[in-house]
């Protein structure tokens, strides 16, 4: 038997085998060909960063070379997890070149791309492992079996593919690299429009939500996104970031609250706000220490920053902090209390004037 570990999955492979010991393999199982459908996405070489095991950073040249549709047939001879289940593949194919002047040992940029859908909700990335070393067949489906390179010369390129799983009504919108250097690179699928899983709200529309007082009592509320702008680094210049964080760029994300039920609440809802983005990460909201300060004025915690009675409605202000090259896609609202659902919505960015 063979197997596949994903970045966040484990996946079984029954690829046959040609002796004793076959275990769950399949006897004369044949894999299922299926031409994959290419989706348009334009081959722009990106200089990139990689970080070895040794923590040592090395150039690169990176370019996604084909995104391809799989079928659920390529993956019959595959025993998924169940949260892989029902998804749809698709190959992921890039080629790196390196920049440098020394040879490369197991170079592997695989791990900093991400496919992800119009929402930012990012794909599972799957990689596959063999735990029969008698079995036949490399198990991985015919449209994905570059492999890269052991070593890589001074000015060579190598290729390699990757599996992204993502749910049957969601469509690829976007390729990223996650630089190590600390920028996110985008390329986009077919105009970046992609298609967002269902439940995903338009930009502005007013949902019910769910939180709860500080005696632990649920508080309906009606949730209501306002804006999301981009900031300037120099908006929380005053404030002591670490190194990292002083190379992002800040989003404000402002939401109003309407306070449905019975009972007093405090302006804290923001603390439920996340930022997923176009390069598949989900950003939490920046706690900043600001004791009697003004805070940032660009984004105010609160207006009006008093308790929100039954029926009144406030307005705050949330700060996220995103990689040069990443942007928003998708505000989501997580309540809190028993029965309290996610709420997502498209962000809509505006020039943050």
């Amino acid at each position: 038997m063979a197997g596949a570990v994903s970045v966040s999955a484990l996946v079984l492979l029954t690829v046959g085998c040609a002796g004793p010991g076959a275990g769950k393999a399949k006897p004369g199982a044949s894999e299922a060909v299926t031409p994959a459908k290419p989706l348009p996405v334009k081959a722009t070489p990106r200089p990139a960063t990689w970080t070895d095991s040794d923590n040592k950073e090395h150039r690169l040249r990176i370019t996604p070379t084909r995104l391809a549709r799989g079928s659920d047939s390529d993956l019959a001879h595959i025993q998924l997890d169940d949260d892989l289940k029902g998804m749809v593949p698709y190959y992921l194919t890039f080629s790196y070149t390196n920049t440098g002047k020394k040879t490369l040992s197991q170079v592997d940029p695989a791990r900093n791309f991400s496919v992800s859908g119009a929402d930012g909700q990012a794909a599972e990335q799957v990689s596959l492992f063999r735990s029969n070393p008698m079995a036949t067949g490399s198990g991985l489906p015919p449209e994905c079996r570059e492999s890269g390179a052991a070593e890589l010369a001074a000015g060579a390129t190598a290729a390699t593919c990757r599996i992204f799983m993502l749910p049957k009504d969601q469509r690829p919108a976007t390729v990223s690299y996650k630089d190590d250097g600390g920028d996110t690179l985008i390329w986009q699928v077919g105009g970046g429009r992609g298609g967002a899983s269902d439940g995903v709200l338009p930009a502005g529309k007013p949902a019910d939500g769910t939180t709860e007082d500080s005696r632990s009592r649920s508080v309906p509320l009606l949730v209501t996104p306002k804006g999301v702008r981009a900031g300037s680094r120099a908006d929380l210049s005053r404030f002591d970031l670490d190194a990292d964080e002083k190379k992002l760029v800040p989003y404000y994300v402002t939401m109003q609250y309407r306070n449905s039920g019975k009972y007093d609440l405090l302006p804290s809802m923001s603390d439920g706000v996340t930022l997923r983005t176009t390069g598949g990460q989900t950003v939490q909201k920046l706690t900043l220490i600001d004791i009697g300060g003004p805070g940032v004025g660009q984004c105010p915690d609160a207006v009006p920053h008093k308790m929100v009675k039954p029926g009144g409605t406030v307005t705050e202000c949330s700060i996220h902090l995103l990689p040069k090259g990443d942007a928003p896609a998708a505000v989501v609202f997580t309540g809190e209390g028993e029965g309290a659902e996610q709420v997502t919505w498209r962000a809509s960015v505006d020039d943050g004037k």
